[in-house]
């Protein structure tokens, strides 16, 4: 590695106990390495959504990319932030999660909305402005943006499946997809 490399290697040793996944592709480019860095640090530990929406906030732009590595990566810590089991495991069937607490699901059909159609209804919006704010749903999108690239570079350059996990997603298999229950035939 350049003394670039090195440097920032070092800081997101220091800051995230290892460099492992994206960070092992963006050192390729430092100086987008160290703006995802910034950015992907102020989403999963600085901005202004509670630890568990900035968890689901991930989970949900995950397999919305069918990002397999942040998925694994980020499960266990979603249920130990309050995210429920069942809503998780719907995201992973793409099914509609049901959450008990109105706020969380108002952020759920925002994030929803916006990742699958691209755009949020008005009543939505508002039901998601009410109990964020204008500060908090612009950190949402931030967040969900930078996860959505996140989920894009892992599969792009097929970073590390994680063999010892179970794979989350039943209709997919390493970076394929797959008609679930033909025994892994892809579409």
């Amino acid at each position: 590695m350049t003394p670039r490399q090195q440097e920032l290697a070092a800081r997101i040793a220091g800051r995230r106990g290892a460099v492992r996944g994206p960070f092992r592709v963006w050192l390729h480019s430092p100086e987008m390495c160290e703006r995802a860095e910034s950015l992907g640090a102020f989403a999963r530990f600085d901005c202004s959504l509670p630890k568990h929406l900035r968890e689901l906030a991930l989970l949900m732009a995950a397999r919305n990319w069918d990002a397999q590595y942040s998925w694994n990566a980020h499960v266990h810590q979603a249920i130990e932030a309050g995210v429920p089991e069942a809503a998780i495991k719907a995201i992973a069937e793409k099914r509609e999660a049901v959450f008990d607490s109105e706020a969380d699901q108002a952020f759920y059909r925002f994030c929803r909305e916006v990742l699958e159609e691209h755009f949020v209804t008005d009543a939505t919006f508002a039901r998601a402005l009410e109990h964020f704010g204008a500060k908090g749903l612009v950190d949402t999108i931030g967040a969900l943006g930078n996860f959505t690239m996140l989920g894009m570079c892992l599969n792009a350059f097929q970073v590390d499946l994680q063999a010892d996990k179970e794979p989350p997603f039943p209709d997919i298999r390493g970076y394929e997809r797959v008609i679930p229950g033909t025994d892994g035939q892809r579409p």
